[in-house]
């Protein structure tokens, strides 16, 4: 499940660190954000796609290893965006 354009284009905008900003850290963090947020509504009501499930985990993933790699990189712009997406630690 992909995120629709138009929010994806939202988000870009909302997390660019400069103006052609398209692929940092920072924006895809925030993706992945919102892709695992739709899929993790996807799976309450669909309860046995354990694809989908698989999909999660690999975003999810993918995400904390991104995050991880923003800490040790830039930490001021980790704390913002932790507290923008309002992500725990």
């Amino acid at each position: 499940m992909a995120v629709e354009k138009k929010k994806k284009e939202e988000l870009i905008k909302k997390f660019k660190t400069h103006d052609k900003d398209t692929g940092s850290s920072e924006v895809q963090i925030a993706i992945l954000s919102e892709e695992i947020n739709e899929l993790t509504g996807h799976l309450q009501t669909h309860k046995k796609d354990f694809s989908s499930r698989r999909g999660l985990l690999r975003k999810v993933g993918q995400r904390r290893r991104l995050l991880k790699y923003l800490e040790k990189e830039n930490n001021e712009s980790y704390e913002a965006l932790i507290k923008k997406l309002k992500l725990k630690r």
